[in-house]
């Protein structure tokens, strides 16, 4: 998830790392966390968390970070402050303390990178 890396951390990664990392950080290019790969999908017998349960639950120990739920095939192109949903589907905004939110690729996503 290569999306993870341009984030603050990789809190929001799908993939449970197989050894102890010394840090969560990331790269920071961008001041938002990505959940790649997102799903809104609960499989029959599935014992487990959602993912959005998975991203609330992350907003409660880190309440200021926005976190963009980005669906299979669809991708955010930034240029400069610029931020423009590519792809078929809507993403998922998870803002700790609302209701997450759908976004289509026609929304202005600027507002992510202030």
């Amino acid at each position: 998830a290569g999306a993870n890396l341009a984030c603050p951390t990789v809190m929001t990664t799908n993939d449970m790392p197989i050894a102890e990392v010394p840090s969560l950080r990331a790269l920071g290019l961008v001041p938002f966390q990505i959940n790649p790969h997102y799903t809104d999908a609960r499989p029959e017998r599935h014992q487990g968390e959602s993912r959005e349960q998975r991203i609330q639950e992350f907003g409660v120990l880190h309440p200021e970070r926005l976190v963009v739920g980005l669906r299979e095939g669809s991708a955010l192109r930034i240029e400069g402050r610029r931020v423009r949903l590519i792809g078929p589907h809507p993403l998922r905004l998870f803002r700790h303390g609302d209701e997450p939110r759908e976004i289509g690729p026609d929304e202005e996503l600027d507002f992510l990178m202030a």
